[in-house]
């Protein structure tokens, strides 16, 4: 169920990432070579090259975060540490909810926080441009996923209660995926996903789905 959801997160919040990403999107593909880009055949594996890294580099962190959580199991009752992370998990929910529909930005200060690490891997990001391959593609994709996000940060910080690697693991490859229709939607067909982004209705359904994903998951706190 964790990982139906972390999946619904990711399509959800797809609405931030194509206000986060998108100009990420758009100056990669135009900086592409005109030939690949006049072909939606041949734009197709750099485009899939971005978020197969980008994904990577997601799930990798999820590995870190839910060993973190492992160690925690270790030193404190399991009990008392899945209850403590779950908890942590579902008021991250509800903050990235209210995130989403636009309600409270609070959560950009964890952005702000990310940015020490983003300006040490940027660079690597552009030793790696211009692209000329799908494979050079997936690194600069794997230095993407790194870049300060709320909406990542949140997730992250929800996998440390999957209590183990594996686990964290899954937890981000299954919110990677569910990010993947907005960000290759939009660099294949750039422009007409950022417009639907820019509808209120929009941003404020996907959060108030993700709220309501944090609220069940508060009462499963209060009700165990």
């Amino acid at each position: 169920m964790s990982l139906v959801t972390a999946f619904l997160v990711g399509l959800l919040g797809g609405v931030h990432c194509v206000g986060m990403c998108g100009g990420i999107v758009g100056t990669l593909t135009l900086g592409l070579p005109r030939e690949v880009r006049a072909s939606l055949a041949r734009l197709f594996p750099y485009q899939l090259g971005y978020n197969l890294g980008r994904i990577s580099g997601y799930t990798v962190a999820g590995a870190l975060m839910g060993g973190l959580g492992g160690v925690l199991a270790t030193l404190v009752p399991l009990q008392i540490v899945q209850r403590g992370l779950y908890l942590v998990a579902a008021l991250f929910m509800i903050l990235l909810g209210l995130y989403l529909g636009g309600w409270w930005l609070g959560l950009t200060r964890l952005e702000r926080l990310g940015g020490r690490l983003w300006a040490r891997l940027e660079p690597l990001g552009r030793r790696l441009l211009p692209i000329h391959s799908p494979w050079q593609a997936v690194g600069l994709g794997l230095v993407w996923a790194w870049i300060p996000c709320g909406l990542v940060y949140s997730v992250l910080i929800w996998s440390i209660s999957a209590g183990s690697a594996p686990q964290g693991a899954a937890l981000m490859l299954a919110f990677g995926l569910g990010t993947l229709p907005n960000l290759l939607g939009m660099g294949m067909l750039a422009g007409a996903a950022a417009r639907l982004s820019d509808q209120v209705w929009v941003r404020r359904g996907a959060g108030l789905m993700v709220l309501g994903f944090g609220l069940y998951a508060l009462w499963q706190v209060a009700a165990g």
